[in-house]
């Protein structure tokens, strides 16, 4: 089932996309730049699906902080696959995909 993109309304499908969650709330996003200006105009979420707010991820991927209950994570879905990163907060989030996620220049 394809949803809108929190930032640009894009439908972006199960096997596709990004998907941000938190106790209580997600964000879908069609790219990844797109949660940049998501997060600079409020960071609203929508309902919450149970199944993507826990993949075991202990750290934040900014920071390194151990990820407390008010942590973020974000799933990258590719194909049947799914890749996630922790985060301290919406912040974190935002500061992590200025610099390109996981392909940042010496990650």
């Amino acid at each position: 089932m394809s949803e809108p993109c929190s930032w640009c309304g894009v439908l972006v499908g199960d096997d596709d996309g990004f998907r941000l969650a938190r106790a209580g709330g997600r964000a879908v996003f069609c790219r990844l730049e797109h949660v940049v200006p998501w997060a600079m105009s409020g960071a609203e979420f929508a309902s919450a699906r149970p199944d993507e707010s826990d993949l075991g991820l202990g750290v934040c991927a900014q920071c390194g902080a151990d990820l407390e209950g008010d942590a973020v994570v974000l799933v990258r879905h590719r194909g049947v696959h799914r890749i996630g990163d922790g985060f301290c907060d919406v912040e974190h989030l935002s500061n992590w995909a200025k610099r390109g996620g996981r392909f940042r220049a010496g990650a």
